[in-house]
């Protein structure tokens, strides 16, 4: 067994809710929040309908999240997941979008893990499961290196995060979440092949991921061994198959247990590929900063580096993955629309002739000099012969440029409201917002989760009586550029 796969599995075994940072557990209940979120609204894309309906006739007892039927526990972290990235909603800067992968193993673990698991658990096994998927993936080399060449990294690096966090819920010891780690290499795969066509297969990377990680967990409790040099191995060993010579070794356990990978990750704010956020935030403070309205706009023009312009730099919009991928298209509607929420997307937006017009406007233009994860730089020229520019780094929903909780919950009513009533929302909601309190996750919130549920009908009893609320406040500021903040949510 490598050092290091014993190292990243002792951490699984041996991490307590009580030594995570107060701040990094505030964060795990946010992004847990705004995962249930995009997936309740996911439910209802075509895509996630689609692979429901792979499943029909399956019998099992994990609910399908945003819907009334139930499966088995693998296949309902694989529909989740898939729900959970259908509208490019749930969060990235993990694994790439680590809860759409985590969460749905971590529930469907749950459900099969024949005791109940608290809050707490739920909150500890979600920060290990962002920790080691965030970790491969920076063993690889970085994002840009290991997506630039291809790979998925939701799928080739979440599977690990979904190993890890599904073994801590069964309850695995150190030998066997090597085992489940080692096992997961083998699930491990997703390519970049959709960018260029629109399809659709990007979605179900999580799902399969989710999928795969729960699996491996299972079978490694089962007693199935996995390669326990895995990161190691130089004939088929992952990094040395998926990554080659950008590969760095010491990324998966240096400062474990010191640095948390998932204070890095972010919220979204836009139904888009989040390398279009920043240009998105520029234009509004740029259409601010010079006081004026589309029709007053010359052109706009964005100096980006050459792997974001690879990424999202497509003008095919004819579905609505071409469309979350392409940035012309995202600065398009934000003039036309005044915004880039999920309506900004549907079918009959991305026919608007209006935007059609501004995306020929609309430049790109490689700045080498820029590096791989810089941020682009977005020019306005107006009709009068003004120019401005602007750079935002960090975008908003980064942690150094958070939603604000009121923006948090506004997002997270704005998609759950689309598959359940308000009042269950709003019950949803405090679940999820007090998550460290509750006795049992499966019993109180996995109800919630379900359309059809009468709110009201669920009391939500507390781990630790004597312990106060622990309220997110991600910041004291008022509510930034993004979602709708008009109604003040308590």
């Amino acid at each position: 067994m490598s050092e290091r796969m014993q190292r990243l599995a002792q951490f699984c075994v041996d991490s307590r809710f009580e030594d995570l940072p107060p701040a990094l557990v505030t964060q795990a209940k946010r992004h847990i929040l705004d995962t249930f979120g995009a997936t309740l609204a996911g439910a209802g894309s075509d895509v996630a309908k689609q692979a429901r309906q792979v499943f029909d006739g399956e019998v099992g007892n994990t609910l399908i999240w945003g819907t009334d039927q139930r499966t088995g526990a693998a296949q309902a972290a694989l529909l989740n997941g898939v729900a959970a990235h259908a509208l490019e909603l749930d969060d990235t800067g993990g694994c790439d979008h680590s809860g759409a992968v985590v969460l749905p193993a971590v529930m469907a673990a749950v459900s099969m893990s024949g005791q109940s698991v608290n809050g707490r658990e739920l909150i500890t096994a979600v920060v290990i499961g962002y920790e080691i998927g965030r970790r491969v993936l920076e063993a690889c080399g970085s994002y840009s290196a290991h997506n630039g060449a291809g790979w998925h990294s939701t799928a080739t690096c979440g599977v690990f995060g979904a190993a890890a966090a599904s073994a801590r819920i069964l309850g695995l010891d150190t030998a066997q979440t090597v085992s489940a780690l080692g096992i997961a290499g083998s699930f491990s795969g997703g390519l970049w092949a959709f960018i260029h066509d629109g399809s659709q297969s990007k979605k179900l990377h999580s799902g399969r991921a989710a999928e795969g990680g729960l699996l491996a967990a299972r079978f490694a409790q089962r007693g199935i061994t996995g390669p326990t040099k895995l990161f190691d191995d130089v004939w088929g060993g992952f990094l040395k198959t998926l990554a080659g010579e950008t590969a760095q070794p010491d990324a998966l356990d240096a400062d474990l247990g010191v640095v948390w990978k998932l204070a890095r990750c972010s919220i979204k704010p836009y139904a888009a590929c989040r390398g279009t956020h920043s240009a998105i935030d520029a234009l509004g403070l740029l259409l601010d900063q010079l006081q004026v309205s589309a029709d007053q706009v010359e052109d706009v023009q964005v100096s980006l580096c050459g792997f974001l312009q690879g990424m999202c730099g497509g003008r095919d919009v004819g579905t609505l993955a071409a469309a979350q991928m392409s940035l012309p298209y995202a600065l398009a509607a934000r003039l036309v629309q005044g915004h880039c929420r999920l309506e900004a997307y549907d079918d009959e937006q991305r026919g608007d002739p209006r935007i059609a017009h501004w995306m020929s406007r609309i430049r790109l233009e490689v700045d080498p000099q820029l590096s791989e994860d810089g941020e682009p730089i977005v020019s306005v020229r107006t009709v009068d012969g003004r120019q401005a520019s602007l750079c935002v780094d960090p975008p908003l929903g980064a942690p150094g440029n958070p939603l604000s909780d009121a923006a948090l919950k506004d997002k997270f009513f704005s998609l759950a409201l689309r598959v359940m009533p308000r009042g269950q929302a709003a019950e949803l909601l405090e679940q999820l917002w007090r998550v460290e309190e509750l006795e049992s996750v499966e019993a109180l919130i996995v109800p919630t989760l379900r359309v059809g549920m009468q709110p009201g009908t669920l009391r939500v009893p507390k781990a630790d009586a004597e312990r106060p609320v622990r309220h997110s406040h991600a910041d004291g500021s008022t509510p930034r550029r993004g979602y709708d903040h008009s109604e003040n949510i308590k």
